[in-house]
């Protein structure tokens, strides 16, 4: 895609509308126009891969800015395929990728953003967070009784608790950014048949079948719970510096290209570059051509 057309591919996607947005209005299909049969669509994501590589070499040597990409979705949304493919292009040395599991009893011994905090990219690097801090109001929300597993004392457990975290983790995010983060939320939108399709999917092909587990069953049973609490999390934490962008999850090649695309916009915006070398380690490098013959 042209830089311009990547810009309203962007905006598209970005949520602004704040306690106003609607999940609803968002259509897991949507393709953003684009008709691609399967090999126009392969290299459209290899051209987004190509100049990630790019930027990410530049964003490497220059020191200076750290990447949080955080990707959020129901099961079978693909979050991991998204992570295998966009990223397939990276230096592995400048990227590290961490999935946040159910919080073990050393993290439930402290605050909820701790162990996300433990794992931030350095500068220079690109951190991607396979779920995040957002399941603190995702799926502790649905299910209240992780609350009580969380040690909170009992005053500060009460109904404003979501309200609270969402002011937290605006301050939190808001924090990296001023520390040179550039912080991109992405939730992949996936419908409930399309999802059905997949766990069935899951089950017919036995390559596929240790994905498969009865909780996310279990979990599919609680999908309009889900739905509204990703509606409030991301009309209350999408900001203009740390933005949630809401992509379309029924066509797996339009996630990964659409992922892909907005990532290397937002990292063209840094006006990233390599160092250039001062007069006395040009003459250092010199020294050593001589050297060398």
């Amino acid at each position: 895609m042209k830089k311009a057309s990547a810009r309203r591919f962007v905006e598209r996607y970005r949520v602004s509308e704040g306690k106003k947005f609607r999940l609803e209005k968002h259509d897991p299909a949507d393709t953003a126009g684009l008709s691609l049969d399967g090999k126009a669509a392969k290299d459209l994501l290899e051209k987004g891969i190509r100049l990630l590589g790019d930027l990410q070499a530049k964003l490497y040597a220059q020191d200076r800015w750290g990447v949080l990409v955080i990707l959020q979705a129901m099961d079978a949304a693909g979050k991991d395929g998204t992570i295998k493919h966009v990223m397939s292009g990276i230096n592995p040395q400048g990227v590290q990728v961490h999935a946040f599991k159910q919080p073990s009893a050393e993290e439930l011994d402290h605050d909820f953003l701790w162990r996300a905090a433990r794992r931030l990219p350095a500068r220079g690097n690109i951190g991607i967070f396979n779920r995040s801090y957002y399941e603190e109001v995702l799926v502790v929300r649905v299910h209240s009784e992780l609350l009580a597993a969380e040690k909170l004392p009992e005053e500060l457990a009460g109904k404003d608790v979501w309200e609270e975290r969402y002011e937290d983790i605006n301050a939190f995010e808001r924090y990296l950014v001023n520390q040179g983060y550039l912080v991109l939320k992405f939730f992949l939108n996936v419908s409930k048949q399309e999802q059905k399709r997949r766990f069935l999917a899951r089950l017919d092909e036995p390559e596929k079948n240790w994905k498969f587990s009865f909780d996310d069953v279990r979990e599919r049973g609680f999908w309009n719970d889900y739905m509204r609490a990703y509606q409030k999390m991301i009309g209350a934490t999408s900001t203009k510096r740390a933005p949630w962008f809401v992509i379309p999850a029924d066509n797996k090649w339009f996630t990964r290209v659409a992922v892909a695309e907005i990532i290397v916009y937002a990292l063209e915006r840094l006006d990233l570059s390599f160092p250039k070398l001062d007069p006395k380690r040009r003459k250092e490098l010199a020294a050593i051509r001589g050297a060398l013959g």
